[in-house]
């Protein structure tokens, strides 16, 4: 028998002990080093599973890392090391990670969503991310965005698991309150996110919404989850958001020219939003492979967050970071997927 320990806690890990000849102290002591220095003991030898998930490419830009892991059946999953000097001055650097291979959810400035839903990663694929940012590339991660491949709440007790080995103190340490889990806003997994923000330890973990749209017209024109869960249901969901001493919910915007920006529409994301605690995070468009779109002018990204802002709500505006790798928001994805899947369906 042998136990996949990326997946577990330490706690779990240490139960599932008993069946793999190691006493608890042992099996601390093997969970810890792994987490912290990358090896295990001589003595877990075939005891223990890692899954093998090689890193097959490297595309930097600027200080920006997307890298790929190669997965089972020719899979692949792609990942994203973004550095960021914080007000103070300090490093903080993010994972952008992802919980599956594609998406099912077809949104139409998404990379990721012309793959279709490929795969589901288990939790030790989600957290191998992790484990390869952290012990292959040398980088201290002290951030954690689910805003790479996939619809996290599709995948929701993967990720969730997932949560709970990357805070372990431990292990990775990751504090709640630095992980982000976005979602295009399926009521149901909001919920979920919803009960498991309520465990103890859990309070300050961070829900991002990506919205997009201004009113249900727009929004069901490039997200067709809105077509099934219309922008009430999504707002009964995060008024269910549990609130008091919380962090605000991030909404996210992606700044599509001739599509969401036009004037008024700010004003109208502002009435949606009312009388919720959000940040707006005004994301730049990334042109994606054969985009009917381009990117936003500068001119027109600083006008529609004008908008925002003199609406009452707080904004910012995101920086454009990766976008040469295709390493920034929304174009994540192999081509070679997409070729694959496209001859396989003839």
């Amino acid at each position: 028998m042998s136990v996949g320990i990326l997946g577990l806690t330490e706690s779990q890990f240490v139960a599932e002990a008993k069946h793999l000849d190691l006493t608890p102290a042992a099996a601390a002591r093997g969970w810890r080093q792994l987490f912290r220095e990358g090896t295990l003991p001589a003595r877990f030898n075939g005891k223990v599973q890692i899954p093998y998930m090689p890193i097959v490419r490297r595309e930097p830009d600027g200080a920006t890392l997307k890298f790929a892991q190669q997965l089972e059946g020719g899979l692949e999953t792609e990942s994203v090391i973004l550095p960021q000097r914080g007000r103070t001055g300090r490093i903080r650097t993010s994972l952008c990670v992802s919980s599956q291979v594609g998406c099912a959810m077809g949104c139409r400035f998404c990379e990721t969503s012309t793959l279709g839903r490929r795969k589901q990663l288990t939790t030790d694929e989600i957290v191998g991310q992790w484990f390869a940012a952290r012990h292959s590339e040398q980088q201290a991660i002290t951030n954690i965005v689910f805003m790479g491949m996939g619809e996290p709440t599709d995948n929701i007790e993967a990720v969730l698991q997932a949560i709970r080995v990357l805070t372990e103190h431990g292990g990775p340490a990751i504090a709640p309150s630095r992980i982000s889990v976005s979602t295009v806003g399926r009521a149901q997994g909001i919920e979920r996110l919803a009960e498991f923000a309520n465990e103890p330890g859990f309070r300050q973990l961070r829900l991002a919404v990506s919205l997009n749209a201004p009113n249900d017209e727009v929004r069901q024109a490039i997200m067709p989850v809105n077509r099934a869960e219309p922008l009430a249901d999504l707002r009964a969901a995060m008024d269910a958001w549990p609130a008091g001493d919380r962090l605000p919910i991030l909404v996210e915007y992606v700044l599509i020219p001739g599509v969401n920006n036009a004037p008024g529409h700010a004003g109208e994301v502002a009435d949606f939003l009312g009388g919720l605690s959000v940040n707006l995070n005004v994301i730049p468009y990334n042109p994606i492979r054969d985009s009917p779109w381009p990117a936003p002018t500068e001119s027109e990204v600083i006008a529609f967050c004008e908008e925002a802002r003199n609406a009452g709500l707080r904004t910012k505006r995101r920086r454009t970071m990766g976008r040469d790798a295709m390493a920034a928001c929304g174009q994540l994805g192999n081509p070679k997927l997409k070729r694959k899947r496209s001859h396989g369906s003839h």
